[in-house]
């Protein structure tokens, strides 16, 4: 039987259609990869998330997290992420370069380009003095009130001092952001409770029962200073705080999103923990929508 070798040809009407579909197809698919939202997320430790796995090695020193709260939120958002944030920033350090080791992180406005959409930032609490005030605070005798003496003294509070100066400088990260990224939607996420209201857990967290008071409404006051300067720089604030309270680090390993001084699993001391992410992550694609 003879078999002819001759390629079939389509009917042209036919092959136009099928031209047609195959270039709107492309299309299709080149627009929703040209219109995934870009997301930029900046900040300081309480961004990065030290040590809950897994961490970066871009660079190792910052201990930034793929499970930290804009990981999480990207991958439900299906937005395209560029994360610098890095453990110790400084508002300094949206335009510095971080010394951190091995490092150094580049400054993390280097993450911000004219196209990016959304934009989310935790700062602030390093330049108040974070780390100095945990260790100049933390005491072995309860009673002792170590917090309140150094920083406390004759009526004049040097916390509260140096939250407003830090105020013009997080208004300063906040409209570098519009230059940089003038269509971008900025988020500004505030601090997680760290400690109860009352007088603490010495010694799961220790420090004093009358020095818990004072740092509780410091952070207050912290995070009430963000929430204004957020608001009068065109910024949304993602209110962390409010969600976490009942889940600060004196409460069980099941509860708490802050760990306490000794950790009970992978994150850093006084620092949120895996649930503590998911928890900001629920609030930011929230305010997001």
């Amino acid at each position: 039987m003879f078999v002819s070798t001759r390629t079939r040809r389509l009917p042209r009407r036919r092959a136009f259609a099928l031209a047609v579909a195959v270039m709107a197809l492309f299309g299709a698919l080149a627009a929703a990869s040209a219109g995934a939202a870009t997301y930029t997320a900046l900040g300081d430790s309480y961004a990065a998330g030290p040590l809950i796995p897994n961490q970066s090695l871009n660079p190792l020193g910052c201990l930034r997290s793929d499970h930290n709260y804009a990981h999480l939120t990207a991958a439900a958002k299906g937005l395209t992420l560029t994360d610098v944030s890095c453990s110790g920033a400084t508002t300094n350090d949206m335009t510095e370069a971080q010394n951190v080791e091995p490092g150094p992180n580049p400054p993390q406005f280097n993450g911000l380009a004219a196209g990016t959409n959304i934009v989310s930032v935790t700062i602030g609490g390093n330049d108040i003095g974070f780390s100095e005030i945990l260790e100049s605070c933390i005491t072995y005798n309860p009673f002792s009130t170590p917090c309140k003496d150094k920083y406390d003294s004759g009526g004049h509070d040097q916390l509260a001092e140096r939250i407003a100066n830090t105020a013009p400088k997080v208004a300063a990260v906040l409209q570098g952001i519009h230059a940089r990224s003038p269509n971008a939607r900025v988020f500004v996420v505030d601090y997680p409770d760290i400690l109860p209201s009352g007088s603490g857990c010495w010694p799961i967290v220790p420090l004093s029962f009358g020095d818990v008071p004072y740092l509780h409404a410091t952070e207050e006051r912290l995070n009430s200073m963000l929430a204004t300067t957020a608001a009068a720089n065109g910024a949304t604030l993602v209110d962390w705080y409010g969600p976490s309270i009942g889940h600060d680090a004196c409460k069980g390993s099941s509860t708490r999103w802050v760990e306490p001084l000794i950790p009970g699993e992978l994150s850093a001391p006084v620092h949120p923990n895996k649930a503590g992410m998911a928890g900001a992550a629920a609030v930011l694609e929230a305010a997001i929508g």
